[in-house]
């Protein structure tokens, strides 16, 4: 069984995340997706606010499970036995900073290995941080939010 972990902070989840899982999920036996935090991120939602928010997402998705994670992520692939991380690219600047993610990776553990899945060309521009920019000047995020939290996403982002 081929396990891998989808790492991020999911501020809230997008269409885009929402897209990279349901094509990794066709790659792998079974997909663990990691609500993580980032220091240099201030968060709008809890983990468990967001741990629960993909779940509605991906309840119909039958390998794949949320998890709340602490720490680095090569500890928790290897306590989850994943031997791949899963890293979404939208543009040149997310390799640029991915890859020195995932060489930092490799250096911690050399038996998991990072995996790039490209962006659609139509999502490539979307990001939780665009999608919190819109709703905070009341604008429509219905094309960047999975339907299934549009509405708890809306209640607290819009003023």
């Amino acid at each position: 069984m081929i396990k891998a972990i989808y790492p991020g902070t999911f501020d809230p989840i997008t269409v885009g995340h929402l897209d990279v899982i349901k094509r990794a999920a066709k790659v792998y036996d079974k997909l663990i997706i990691a609500v993580m935090e980032n220091k240099k991120k201030t968060c709008t939602f809890s983990k468990e606010e967001r741990k629960k928010m993909i779940e509605k997402c991906v309840k119909n998705i039958k390998n794949v499970e949320v998890v709340v994670g602490e720490g680095l992520t090569v500890d928790l692939a290897r306590k989850n036995n994943c031997k791949i991380i899963v890293r979404g690219i939208r543009a040149v600047s997310d390799y640029e900073s991915e890859l020195a993610l995932a060489t930092a990776n490799m250096n911690l553990d050399e038996n998991i290995e990072t995996v790039f899945m490209v962006s659609k060309p139509e999502l490539s521009f979307l990001s939780s941080s665009i999608a919190k920019e819109i709703a905070s000047f009341n604008g429509d995020i219905k094309d960047y939010i999975p339907s299934a939290i549009i509405k708890e996403v809306s209640k607290k982002l819009y003023k």
